[in-house]
């Protein structure tokens, strides 16, 4: 079981250092925001922001991709990004559904293509 889980000390320093920290800030927002007006033009344009944020790193993710995702041709990651936001409109709007089709095609593309 340790060979599985590793030693038990980092795992220990990955909850105190990464998870717990991360987990305060989170709290504090819940409370703090909890009465905060979801139609305010604060909130619209942190949302504008959050968007072009998460759309910057997908960008980079797909033009410049890291690791294993390298291996994996141009063509099968921007197709699989296509049939994700295709799947994400047709099924009105489900994030969980065109992430799982774009998956899914980037898999069976990679297995097809060896």
């Amino acid at each position: 079981m340790s060979d599985f889980i590793g030693d038990w000390y980092a795992l220990l320093v990955l909850l105190l250092a990464g998870f717990l920290p991360n987990e305060v800030w989170r709290m504090l927002g819940l409370w703090l925001g909890g009465g905060v007006d979801e139609e305010s033009e604060l909130l619209v344009w942190v949302r504008a922001v959050a968007t072009a944020i998460l759309a910057g790193v997908i960008a980079q993710i797909l033009v410049l991709p890291p690791g294993a995702l390298a291996s994996i041709p141009p063509s099968l990651r921007y197709g699989a990004v296509a049939v994700g936001l295709m799947v994400f409109i047709v099924a009105k709007r489900s994030i969980l559904a065109g992430v799982i089709c774009g998956e899914l095609v980037m898999l069976i593309g990679k297995w097809w293509l060896g």
